[in-house]
């Protein structure tokens, strides 16, 4: 074994897939790449994730405590990309970027057509975010696009580097 730099630990434990955020504040949507969230509870279904207060979907979040998160499959990886690598402060992302906005039915935030699922969400625990930025959701609302039954998914591996999901395997599980 050899140290390893402490700013590069992320790299090695990087959670799920990369996924969209979507907001809507004062009449405007937005959205964000997140990739700093993880699964707490199965049912109902719960999501811890970090937005940093830098980021401009941390107010409207903060203040309508609801979104969507929308999962892009591997063939949005470049459109994904493009909206991590800019502000919603002076961009509509949907507009430049080229990303559909479909209503949810119980946020306000939109829905992405152009992904494959989309998980509509209210803030249900704010405990940490003045510490840590870290708001605990609930889903209270599931799309997926049955056309597309198995997309592959884009895992951030820090610096620009993804991995893209692998083969599928199916083991023995006694989880329900």
């Amino acid at each position: 074994m050899k140290e390893f730099p402490l700013s590069k630990v992320y790299q090695l434990i990087e959670p799920g897939p990369v996924v969209l955020l979507t907001t809507s504040y004062d009449g405007k949507a937005n959205v964000m790449t997140m990739s700093w969230h993880m699964m707490m509870e199965f049912t109902p279904p719960r999501i811890a994730c970090i937005v940093s207060g830098a980021d401009y979907s941390f107010i409207a979040l903060t203040r309508t405590e609801e979104c969507v998160i929308a999962i892009p499959s591997a063939d949005m990886a470049e459109k994904v990309v493009a909206i991590g690598n800019c502000s919603g402060r002076d961009t509509d992302k949907f507009a430049d970027i080229g990303l559909t906005a479909l209503p949810a039915a119980k946020v306000s935030a939109p829905l992405i057509a152009e992904c494959f699922a989309n998980l509509e969400c209210k803030v249900v625990d704010q405990d940490f975010v003045k510490r840590y930025n870290l708001f605990v959701l609930e889903v209270v609302k599931a799309w997926h696009d049955p056309a597309r039954p198995s997309p592959k998914t884009i895992h951030h591996k820090g610096y620009g580097t993804f991995a893209v999901d692998g083969e599928d395997i199916t083991l023995d599980s006694k989880m329900p």
